[in-house]
């Protein structure tokens, strides 16, 4: 569909004539499920459920679909997971650090409802003392003993007889 609606033309006369050139040209003819009506889920299902039922069988980001406020409070219950996976205390503390600068720039946008979901900040130390009681116990480093002190052998050279 390129074609412009001309001026002048109510936009449902303009729909209602697209539909009659498509049928006219057989583009509705032999397409899958005609004749076959629409599968609908189980009648508890909400739209809610539908939506996301729908974009998991399309492989579809269903967390790039909930608003940012939530996005960002479902980030805040995620972090503890992601935190397990990091090697060090100072990737912890980055991550959580990054997440409170996310959720700082959200509070000082303008949202779009008052009602929108307001996300708190992480906190970092239980975030880090979680991460510390996850890891297994290190062993305490090993020191190696200390080399002996070297003992110093004096050779003494004999001097040959001087000439003469």
């Amino acid at each position: 569909m390129t074609e412009r609606k001309p001026p002048g033309m109510s936009f449902e006369t303009w729909v209602d004539h697209q539909i009659s050139q498509s049928i006219a040209r057989g583009e509705f003819e032999h397409l899958a499920g005609a004749g076959k009506p629409l599968p609908l889920g189980s009648l508890d299902e909400s739209g809610y459920e539908w939506v996301l039922r729908k974009a998991r069988q399309e492989n579809l980001d269903v967390f790039g679909m909930l608003s940012p406020g939530l996005a960002l409070r479902k980030e805040r219950d995620d972090l503890p997971r992601r935190a397990s996976e990091l090697p060090t205390e100072s990737a912890v503390r980055a991550l959580a650090e990054d997440y409170d600068t996310r959720v700082q720039a959200f509070w000082r946008r303008p949202q779009e409802s008052r009602w929108s979901p307001v996300p708190g900040l992480a906190d970092v130390e239980a975030l880090v003392t979680g991460w510390r009681r996850a890891r297994p116990p290190e062993p305490p480093p090993v020191t190696a003993a200390p080399p002996a002190p070297r003992r110093r052998r004096f050779r003494f050279r004999r001097r040959s007889a001087p000439p003469g």
